[in-house]
């Protein structure tokens, strides 16, 4: 049993095999105590003195001849567990490589019947999948460096066939280091559909944006005074600081498109959206300036109506009151309207600004084309005719108040 060469074909069999030499070791264990007794009765009898039924070195011999072969059976039974276990060893290793092939062959599969997603959201789902794959792969890679440690040992021994070895580690590194360059280019895969499908999504943001702010800027309420247009003013230029911002964005979309992947950048339908952006870019900054000037029209407008509105109060005060001021013939009286006439002139000369400021802002607005532009060159001619009319009742007053000076001087003098 012991001088046997039957080391096992198969990890299940030499584990059989240590099992039974187990109980073998065992017995000779059992038995060793047996001999070890029966050598140390019969040495008694090579110690007797007299008579002496057998040859005291013949008894010394057979218990030499017994010691040495159960010495000679322990010595084999050793060999022989150690034959085992390097059995075992060789066995566990060859085992180790099978799982490793059948695991790299299990992610083979998995790797080939994956696919890169439809969308941001199946995308990011397999990329995480995939994260917990390479998390699996470096335990993995951990587990078969042992084992081609325990295989170069048993190399080292020389005591098995190291072609086989040599050839199932050789098989195995290719499959793994295969494994590998499939499981790097699908995550390659991945980031790139990963990077197409972010970009895509970024874009569609972006083009509901530009949409929403589009309909923010053609919008055709101008307010209905000059508060209201104000208030509109103040958020328009809001939303064009905005429209600014996102310049950065639309002009980064070609360079985002030329670090995708081939297959992706150079699709016609992601080639066409990005013109589409641009172009809507485009259209809303457009608008947005046309919006801003028309808003600024329109706080001109509502402005110049306020000043005519303030100017005419004015004209319908004083025009009141020359048409009602009757000339008087006393000189002292003469010398009190006369300073207020003085007052009034320097009144005049503020009220004559505004109304050059009116008319310039009028001129602007008509030369701009503005919508209102009949209606702000009437309120235009009315203030002025209003304004000439009270220029004729001062000159025509102050040429009165004159005349009665003149008499009163004369009187005066005479």
């Amino acid at each position: 049993l012991l001088v046997s060469k039957d080391s096992g074909k198969h990890l299940l069999e030499v584990e059989d095999l240590l099992q039974k030499h187990g109980l073998l070791e065992a017995d000779i264990s059992a038995q060793t105590e047996r001999v070890q007794a029966l050598n140390a009765a019969a040495l008694k009898f090579s110690e007797l003195e007299g008579y002496q039924p057998c040859d005291p070195q013949i008894i010394c011999n057979r218990v030499n001849h017994v010691q040495t072969c159960l010495e000679e059976l322990g010595e084999l039974a050793g060999k022989r567990r150690k034959e085992l276990e390097d059995s075992r060893q060789l066995w566990a290793f060859f085992q180790e490589m099978e799982e490793a092939e059948a695991w790299i062959r299990e992610k083979e599969q998995i790797l080939a019947a994956k696919t890169c997603g439809r969308d941001l959201s199946s995308v990011l789902t397999l990329t995480n999948k995939h994260k917990s794959m390479l998390g699996e792969l470096g335990s993995r890679r951990a587990l078969l460096h042992q084992a081609m440690k325990r295989g170069e040992q048993i190399l080292a021994k020389k005591r098995f066939g190291p072609g086989g070895i040599q050839e199932k580690m050789r098989e195995v590194r290719l499959r793994w280091k295969k494994l590998e360059e499939v499981t790097g280019l699908h995550q390659q895969r991945l980031q790139e559909a990963l990077n197409f499908f972010q970009f895509s999504a970024e874009t569609d943001d972006l083009v509901a944006w530009l949409q929403d702010t589009y309909r923010i800027v053609s919008s055709d309420d101008f307010g209905h005074d000059d508060y209201s247009t104000q208030a509109l003013l103040r958020k328009h230029r809001a939303v064009v600081e905005e429209v600014e911002k996102h310049r950065a964005a639309v002009l980064a979309l070609r360079k985002q498109l030329a670090l995708l992947a081939p297959e992706h950048r150079q699709g016609v339908d992601v080639q066409i959206r990005v013109v589409e952006v641009e172009q809507l870019y485009g259209e809303v900054a457009e608008v947005a300036v046309l919006r801003q000037q028309w808003l600024q029209d329109a706080l001109a407008v509502y402005r110049m109506f306020s000043e005519v509105h303030a100017c005419e109060v004015w004209v319908d005060e004083k025009e009141q009151w020359l048409e009602r001021m009757e000339v008087p013939e006393e000189l002292d009286e003469v010398e009190v309207v006369q300073h207020r006439f003085e007052s009034l002139e320097q009144e005049m000369n503020s009220v004559m600004g505004r109304i050059l400021d009116v008319n310039q802002v009028v001129q602007q607005l008509v030369e701009g084309g503005h919508p209102s532009s009949e209606e702000v060159r009437s309120c235009q001619d009315h203030l002025n005719s209003r304004w000439n009319r009270v220029v004729e009742l001062v000159e025509r007053k102050k040429g009165q108040l004159s005349s009665v000076l003149k008499i009163q001087n004369y009187l005066l003098e005479c």
